[in-house]
């Protein structure tokens, strides 16, 4: 881990934004009639994905916590997959635009499982261990 100041530093946190803004441009053209449903639930899960990474991040004091918020962001990426999918079927996302956006959570997810495996790295203050 580099000297990383701020969560906005992180590439994991970066690439979930990019995402979310991803999905918040394509559903402007999803029908008005899925606006509270499909369209509400997907920006919701692409949004909390990038929420949970920056919570996480300053629960990093108390690693059970800060694993907590990043399995929490983890599981919005997942849900958001389900999402692009549920989009796909409905054919309001082209094939295109679903791969894409399925790869980016794909990233994220394989990103946020590397923090979580190796949590140790990213905890600060006295509750970090130091190997010798």
């Amino acid at each position: 881990m580099a000297n990383i100041r701020s969560f906005k530093e992180l590439r994991v946190w970066q690439n979930a934004m990019d995402a979310a803004m991803r999905v918040f441009d394509l559903t402007k053209r999803f029908p008005v009639e899925e606006r509270y449903s499909l369209t509400d639930q997907f920006r919701r899960a692409s949004r909390s994905v990038a929420a949970n990474i920056s919570e996480g991040w300053r629960k990093r004091r108390y690693q059970a916590a800060f694993v907590s918020k990043l399995n929490d962001a983890e599981v919005e990426a997942a849900e958001s997959q389900t999402w692009v999918e549920f989009a796909l079927r409905c054919k309001y996302l082209t094939v295109e635009d679903a791969e894409i956006l399925d790869r980016c959570y794909e990233q994220i997810l394989g990103q946020l499982v590397a923090i979580i495996e190796n949590p140790g790295a990213w905890i600060v203050g006295s509750n970090r261990k130091v190997n010798h």
